[in-house]
């Protein structure tokens, strides 16, 4: 592998820990916001402009589901990979005992 590919693959991995942090971060913003009146009444109209708090739980969860979750496992898949030729580096063994 060639200096610049393992230098990416580093980078890689330093960005995933960072959606890592950021996929943490979002459930307990959710957590956070109180349920909306709209979110508390099942007689709501489900065709009404959604309020704000609705409306930000919609897209944070959105967000995770089908952005991040993705797009950090597809990172982390590009980032450890190395073609099946190509050896994987291993500490020597370690000597037996007598």
């Amino acid at each position: 592998m060639s200096i610049s590919e393992t230098v990416v693959q580093a980078q890689l991995r330093i960005l995933i820990a960072i959606l890592e942090m950021v996929s943490d971060v979002l459930p307990r913003m959710l957590a956070a916001l109180p349920l909306s009146s709209q979110e508390r009444d099942p007689q709501a109209d489900l065709d009404a402009e959604p309020d704000v708090t609705s409306e930000l739980r919609r897209v944070i969860q959105c967000v995770l589901t089908d952005c991040l979750d993705p797009a950090i496992r597809d990172l982390r898949a590009a980032a450890e990979y190395r073609l099946a030729s190509t050896p994987v580096e291993t500490a020597p063994p370690l000597p037996c005992p007598e």
